[in-house]
């Protein structure tokens, strides 16, 4: 069966002509991998898969994913977060590269979907780290991903029976149809500045724009890694949502659109 690879014009001018003809022919891609994004397998004989590549100061390290997880890009990393991930694969063979980053440096996985609030469809960003996320500074071990968004103001959800507040200050970048950045306010007073910014341009479904066009907000849930996954369909995803909310692991604001 033919390999559904995406590689981006990005991705190709990095690594040449040549390699990436040689993934794109299955001479050199994996015949199954963990997503880099949420870290459940792929098959690309099966469904579409994007290579990303991801670029240290002196090392580059070829992952992929779930072409509905992240689009084929080039993701500039630290070097030590790079050698981390070679480290963490250690003795793996037959692959180009390793299948995913460094375990212990998170990676803010953004889905989009429809969500069902009291009867309306309501446009909706879901986030969620691909590992725990510590406080800045912080030497512990332990998951802050929730309190830290919670002392921005963040509400906490048992139930999606209600649209969430308004988070003013807060803000989704919206710009000719495709998703470029959740904004946050800058601490310093000026200009909002990205609390989450896509690499390259996501692309959203014509009725998530409609409903972003009609609401003028987007709705935002975060849930700590490993709480809600990759989920195919919208209903799978309200599920999976519902099930967070009731296990006290989601917290969920209304953010403005900055752009549309």
């Amino acid at each position: 069966m033919p390999r559904m690879l995406d590689v981006s014009d990005e991705v190709r001018a990095e690594i040449g002509d040549e390699e990436a003809d040689r993934l794109l022919a299955g001479d050199s891609a994996p015949g199954g991998y963990d997503c880099t994004s949420c870290r459940t397998p792929g098959d690309p004989e099966q469904e579409r898969t994007s290579t990303v590549l991801f670029i240290g100061d002196e090392t580059a390290v070829l992952a992929f994913a779930h072409a509905t997880c992240l689009p084929s890009q080039v993701v500039q990393v630290t070097e030590e977060q790079l050698q981390g991930a070679v480290r963490a694969i250690g003795g793996d063979t037959g692959a180009p590269g390793p299948e995913k980053v460094a375990p212990e440096q998170a990676v803010l996985g953004v889905t989009s979907g429809l969500v069902l609030i009291a009867g309306e469809l309501h446009p909706a960003l879901v986030v969620e780290p691909t590992a725990p996320v510590a406080r800045p500074g912080s030497l512990g071990t332990g998951d802050d991903f929730l309190p830290l968004l919670i002392e921005q103001g963040f509400m906490p959800l048992t139930e999606l029976s209600a649209v969430p507040t308004v988070l003013h200050g807060w803000s989704v970048l919206l710009a000719a149809g495709q998703l470029h950045a959740v904004l946050q306010p800058d601490p310093n007073g000026g200009r909002p500045v990205a609390w989450w910014q896509a690499h390259q341009p996501l692309q959203v479904t014509e009725g998530w724009r409609s409903a972003a066009g009609k609401h003028q907000q987007v709705l935002m849930f975060a849930a700590p890694a490993g709480s809600i996954g990759r989920q195919p369909r919208e209903d799978l995803l309200r599920d999976a949502l519902d099930r967070a909310a009731a296990g006290g692991k989601l917290v969920a604001a209304a953010l403005p659109l900055a752009g549309i």
